[in-house]
């Protein structure tokens, strides 16, 4: 294979990513509208998304001193991490990934808290006590399962 070509099928191949990059990248409400028609087993990860994507936005809209679309965005959080963790019981599917996730956004909001001032705090404060109880029921569930596993063996 000539330089040129292979150079030629890199760079073809590059643009190739950044469109599938590009395209793969949904707004919120596009999720959160692909949400209810997902498939059980595909909810969990959607749901997960749509939190990032809110843990993203309220850290910017903190940042910029909107206090009350930043709380909206916190609760966002906090619903479809609740959400992911409902899909992932029912389903069966992804629980140590939705607990990992969780337990990511939950370290990232105590860090956004500590920027905030005393008084807008407290909201973000029990978000992040709401994410740490989904992560205690996916542990549980999680760890029944492999107890049930011993004593069966």
């Amino acid at each position: 294979m000539t330089a040129m070509r292979r150079l030629t099928l890199i760079l073809f191949l590059l643009a190739l990513a950044s469109t599938y990059g590009a395209a793969k990248e949904e707004t919120v409400d596009q999720l959160k509208a692909r949400v209810e028609s997902a498939r059980p087993e595909d909810r969990s990860e959607l749901c997960i998304r749509i939190a990032q994507h809110q843990l993203r936005n309220a850290d910017k809209l903190y940042i910029d001193g909107k206090i009350e679309e930043a709380r909206a965005a916190v609760n966002d959080i906090v619903t479809y991490s609740e959400k992911a963790r409902d899909a992932a019981l029912q389903t069966k599917k992804r629980l140590k990934n939705v607990e990992i996730d969780v337990r990511k956004i939950a370290d990232r909001l105590r860090d956004v808290k500590r920027t905030l001032a005393f008084e807008d705090q407290p909201p973000v404060e029990q978000a992040i006590r709401r994410l740490e109880d989904v992560r205690t029921t996916l542990l549980k569930e999680m760890f029944a399962k492999e107890i049930e596993k011993e004593q069966k063996k």
